[in-house]
């Protein structure tokens, strides 16, 4: 080599990252969101092995669930914000971590305090899960292949507390209420080991954090963090309380209520005027990101409101067991697992408003139908409605993921992704809340309608009770211990009418709050999957076939 030749200098070019397959992202990432959400549902199943296992009542044992969604709906709104502060892949190896760690120390709890502040952690840690990844999906890949995505995404959400029940009961039943936690640990392992080796933050969502910092954009928004976890955890309270607390009876709710309700509106009031708010209400501003998280609060609502109603009808009116009321929503899940993909295909070609109205409309037939159901109805009928539901959840989530981020800047995204999971996560505090309090205030409603037709004077009653009366008296009891016995055995089939009663009230209101999404997908902006009728797409991109008719 040359003198002249060795004087030039040669650039340095850095070894460039292999390129990770988005699939394989996209199943790692929901790895973590699928643990968080089987874990939330399999905890509702163990309360009373709980509450027998550290000497507690059931009613002190409901803080278990109360401590972690408190948490959980205070972290969500603040996981954007958390997200750009530490950097999106380190905070999610962070909740990642924080949530195995503090299931290893909920399964080794000794008393229910400290059982419920080990939940408190792991809601810290669960609630930045699911907006971190849906984030993760939207900036791996292009709109073009986000319904792919979503799809994905979807059958986590879906499939997670359709598996929980039956999982949770047979855990508990053949094990113990602690291997509930413990069988997170190796999952949490696994999520770590694999975020850390194929996750990263992408270049604009770096050079974005990047210029922030520089330009002190990053400064914590100290008051509006303080309203934004006051509001959301008082009105967790509220809902998870309300109706063991008789509502609005109760100074407690009362108090908390209120300060949820002052703390919501100057938050509001608040971040909609800060530069740089932790929660940006003003996307919100625009139409369809406003609409589709209606719908995702639809969508929770009615979703987990069902999902809490159904096994619990199964197992207190119908003597199914944990593990075959579970089974019982299993079909539902396989149907959208089978029709995810077709959903993908079918989305641009039908488009995104027939899809959103004809899932509502399926889904609110599917209510309706358990609401024709009597206590006679057999396993294949129950098992039929849950699958009709999945035929309405399925065109549901991905056209509704689509129209959420349709028209938003695309350094939006992690934002975007933190509103969106709020609003489905307090859809489903509402519908957990709505279905609890429809229940038991429309069987004490049935309940006295039913009684005041138990007297003497109907017909019908006494040659039951004479039925009855002859029964015991056949089987060795004195004539007044027959006629109490059969006494008590019709109050007992009065209150299973009543409560059954109830349940179908709460599956018809269950279907009319479905049918309210149907119409207001006429309200939405057309879009396209990419080009100029996308913000995310840039200039110069080019046009593809429009998703939206």
């Amino acid at each position: 080599m040359s003198a002249a030749t060795a004087s030039i200098p040669v650039p340095y070019v850095a070894a460039e990252r292999p390129a990770i397959n988005p699939w394989v992202v996209a199943v790692v990432v929901t790895l973590a969101t699928f643990m968080e959400l089987l874990d939330t549902a399999i905890a509702n199943v163990a309360l009373p092995h709980i509450a027998g296992g550290l000497a507690v009542s059931y009613d002190e044992s409901t803080w278990v669930l109360t401590s972690y969604l408190v948490s959980n709906a205070v972290v969500l709104p603040l996981s954007a914000w958390l997200s750009r502060v530490f950097g999106r892949k380190r905070y999610y190896m962070t909740c990642v971590f924080l949530f195995t760690v503090s299931s290893l120390l909920c399964g080794l709890a000794p008393s229910l305090g400290l059982l419920i502040f080990f939940r408190v952690l792991q809601g810290v840690g669960g609630g930045g899960l699911a907006p971190v990844e849906q984030a993760i999906l939207v900036d791996t890949f292009p709109p073009s292949k986000r319904p792919a995505a979503f799809a994905l995404y979807s059958m986590a959400i879906v499939t997670a507390p359709a598996v929980g029940p039956p999982l949770g009961g047979w855990i508990t039943d053949n094990w113990s209420w602690r291997w509930v936690f413990f069988i997170n640990i190796p999952i949490g392992i696994l999520s770590l080991i694999l975020t850390k080796r194929l996750v990263s933050d992408p270049p604009e969502f770096t050079r974005q954090v990047e210029a922030a910092r520089r330009d002190g954009r990053l400064k914590i928004d100290s008051l509006g963090i303080v309203l934004v976890a006051l509001g959301f955890a008082c009105l967790e309270v509220v809902l998870d309380r309300g109706q063991t607390e008789d509502w609005f009876a109760s100074n407690f709710i009362l108090v908390f209520f209120s300060v949820a309700v002052a703390a919501l509106v100057i938050a509001v009031i608040w971040e909609w005027r800060h530069p740089d708010p932790v929660v940006e209400i003003r996307l919100l501003s625009e139409r369809n990101f406003a609409i589709a998280n209606f719908f995702y609060f639809l969508f929770g609502f009615t979703l987990f409101g069902s999902t809490v109603l159904i096994p619990r009808v199964l197992q207190s009116l119908y003597g199914y067991t944990a593990t075959d009321a579970g089974l019982v929503l299993g079909p539902g899940a396989m149907v959208i697992v089978v029709l995810a993909p077709v959903m993908v295909r079918l989305l641009p070609k039908v488009g995104v408003k027939p899809m959103i109205a004809v899932g509502y409309f399926i889904f609110a037939l599917s209510m309706w139908y358990y609401a024709s159901f009597d206590l006679g109805t057999d396993y294949k009928h129950e098992a039929l409605a849950r699958a009709i539901q999945g035929l309405g959840i399925a065109p549901l989530f991905i056209p509704v993921s689509q129209l959420a981020y349709s028209f938003l800047p695309k350094e939006k995204n992690n934002k975007a992704s933190s509103l969106t999971n709020l609003f489905r996560n307090q859809g489903a505090s509402f519908g957990i809340a709505f279905t609890t309090t429809v229940v038991a205030r429309r069987a004490q409603y049935h309940r006295s309608v039913l009684v005041a037709h138990a007297t003497p004077l109907n017909g019908p009653y006494q040659a039951v009770l004479t039925k009855l009366s002859g029964y015991f008296v056949r089987h060795g009891f004195s004539a007044a211990d027959a006629s109490v016995h059969a006494h008590a055995q019709l109050g007992r089939i009065l209150d299973q009418q009543a409560s059954f009663l109830a349940s179908l009230d709460c599956f018809w209101l269950l279907g009319c709050a479905c049918l309210i999404g149907a119409p207001l997908v006429f309200f939405t902006r057309k879009f396209r999957s990419a080009g100029p009728g996308s913000a995310h797409q840039g200039r110069t991109a080019k046009p593809e076939r429009r998703l939206e008719k």
